[in-house]
């Protein structure tokens, strides 16, 4: 086995292996809480249930009075109010079904739309790094097939049950009624149903876990190549790619053959034995009733047959409905999963907001690490006066992007304190220091819509004016006017209608719009032509005055102008100053220069 079929099922072990929560009615509990706001139509619908689980028996009931009474007495006139009574009986049982039915659609329409609402509200509320360490696809399978299983569970599989296990109970009592031996011969019986349920149970439960982890699986490694499509032909992958996506499709189909074939045994197995129960029941019922010293009438026998009818009937249709169940509660499970993650970190309880803040920034022994055991910064210390720019340079994987990451708030220090105007950063909180800065990254992202909505994303209260006042102070009014409907073109999804440039500056205009008090450029003018560039750097001259900036660059006209620039080499600082005494000091710095600033073009990703 290869070197990448060995990392594939290393994964899909990994991934079993976390699933590791077995099935229990505290899922169902859980899920059954989602209806609590729902409480009358809730409620209504149990009625229904008790009713449509009665309302079957009693169809059976009426038919058994009519042969029993008018039709052994030869009453004719009997038989027809039976029949009447008989076709008012089952005219109402379509109407009890018709708003069960609705109401149980209804029901689990509103149960998903809350759960789906939550697990959107919950994403919102995790940190980076769980998004880096999970994959795209699985997440959106909670959302998407994971809930739509549970929609099912609630529409299809909850009260359908309830109604077949109503009818049963009811059906049984019926039985008892008729022939009490007969129905303990069904008692006696019961036990070996049970044992074939318990085994097989088993089996599909981890049989549609399976199916689940792998369905999971599939849609990740999807979603993930759809986004890399453009290194995948690149670096020519389709084949290769293709052929690892195909394991896992195969791994899928494997997964419900596997279903498919306990299913097989199953469902037959639980007919049959319902069979041979209804031979067993027919052979001592036919005795009772020729047997003259037995008190038991052939009217009684035709209507417990008819009753026990009504009792096995159920039990392969609740067969295929524990198998959907399974497959409900797995995937009921992996939402709960996802809703039970915390985030990494929170604010603390004595965080406070923050309004008016001057700027002064300080870094002190900041140590941070992606990876337990693999530290990204090692003691890092220095200090930004308010106002100031401090341009941050370094070889790829040098820590420039951490800095800023963690300066933003997306991660917490695991050692040392960031503080603002004297303040620990951890005692403020995030929500109001993130209104306080702007960010501008390299890899520009842009949501579906119009290049005003983009530009107004950071502010939506923004009015349009206060969005033309933003691209006019980056001097680049005439390029977003330029485009083929102004501010009104269509940016695509990701931005794909607007050049690398035209996405940069849309972004550059979302950050300023905020007004904000700490600036963040990490790489943010690297796509932008050298014209553009340099009309961009006049108007970032004007709107870094008076705010403390932060630029990570690997041109050099972008930071020579700088306050201080800060050299980082595998998560140290080793040099700091402005431009021209670091060039004179003839160390790291002037290598940097002397090789014509040659770190890579690319922006470094978020975790090294």
């Amino acid at each position: 086995m290869n070197a990448e079929n060995s990392a594939l099922t290393h994964l899909m072990d990994a991934e079993h292996e976390a699933d590791t929560r077995p099935l229990d009615f505290g899922i169902i509990r859980r899920l059954f809480s989602y209806t609590t706001p729902y409480a009358t139509r809730r409620n209504i619908l149990f009625i229904l249930v008790i009713i449509r689980s009665v309302q079957l028996p009693a169809l059976t009931w009426v038919i058994t009075m009519v042969i029993k009474g008018p039709i052994q007495e030869g009453n004719f006139d009997g038989v027809i109010w039976g029949v009447a009574g008989f076709l008012t009986l089952a005219f109402s049982t379509q109407v009890v079904f018709h708003f069960r039915q609705r109401l149980s659609l209804e029901l689990g329409e509103s149960v998903v739309y809350d759960l789906r609402n939550d697990i959107f509200r919950h994403l919102q509320r995790l940190n980076l790094d769980y998004f880096h360490r999970t994959k795209l696809g699985r997440t959106i399978s909670r959302i998407t097939s994971d809930s739509e299983n549970v929609r099912i569970g609630v529409q299809e599989v909850l009260f359908v049950a309830m109604v077949q296990v109503g009818q049963m109970c009811t059906a049984g009592i019926c039985m008892c009624w008729y022939d009490w031996f007969l129905f303990s011969v069904v008692l006696a019986l019961a036990p070996i149903l049970w044992t074939i349920n318990r085994h097989f149970r088993r089996q599909l439960s981890q049989a549609h876990r399976a199916v689940q982890e792998s369905f999971s699986r599939v849609t990740a490694t999807l979603a993930e190549s759809v986004n890399g499509i453009r290194v995948t032909q690149a670096f020519v992958r389709q084949e290769k790619n293709t052929q690892l996506f195909q394991e896992l499709v195969q791994n899928h189909a494997n997964n419900h053959i596997h279903v498919a074939h306990t299913q097989g045994k199953f469902l037959p197995l639980l007919d049959l034995n319902s069979q041979c129960f209804i031979s067993l029941l027919l052979l001592i019922g036919g005795y009772r009733v020729l047997n003259p010293t037995i008190d038991a009438s052939l009217g009684d026998l035709i209507g417990f047959f008819l009753m026990a009818n009504l009792f096995f009937s159920p039990i392969a249709l609740l067969g295929l409905q524990y198998t959907q169940a399974l497959t409900s509660m797995a995937a009921a499970e992996r939402v709960f999963r996802l809703l039970d993650t915390e985030p990494s970190w929170k604010d603390d309880v004595t965080a406070h907001d923050v309004d008016d803040l001057e700027g002064a920034i300080t870094f002190r022994d900041i140590s941070f690490e992606y990876d337990i055991g693999r530290p990204v910064l090692k003691n890092v210390s220095f200090s930004a006066q308010p106002g100031q720019t401090i341009a941050l340079v370094g070889h790829t994987g040098s820590g420039k992007t951490t800095i800023s990451n963690l300066l933003a708030k997306f991660y917490l220090p695991n050692q040392g304190a960031i503080l603002v105007d004297g303040r620990d950063l951890r005692e403020i909180t995030t929500t109001s220091w993130k209104r306080q800065i702007g960010i501008v990254v390299q890899q520009s992202f842009l949501f579906t819509g119009s290049v005003l909505d983009n530009i107004r994303f950071s502010r939506p209260e923004a009015s349009d004016e206060n969005v033309r006042d933003a691209i006019s102070q980056l001097d680049c009014l005439d390029i977003v006017e330029g485009l083929a409907e102004g501010f009104d073109t269509q940016v695509g999804q990701r931005g794909n209608n607007l050049s690398l440039g035209q996405r940069q500056i849309v972004c550059f205009a979302r950050a300023l719009l905020v007004d904000p008090r700490i600036l963040i450029l990490d790489e943010a003018t690297s796509s932008i032509d050298t014209l553009t560039e340099i009309r961009v750097q006049r108007a970032l001259e004007r709107l870094m005055k008076g705010r403390t900036s932060f630029i990570i660059a690997h041109r050099l006209s972008t930071i020579q102008k700088a306050d201080q620039i800060l050299v980082l080499d595998q998560g140290h600082l080793v040099e700091s100053g402005k431009h021209v005494d670091l060039l004179a000091k003839g160390n790291i710095y002037y290598q940097l220069h002397s090789n014509g600033f040659t770190m890579t073009p690319v922006s470094a990703p978020l975790k090294p």
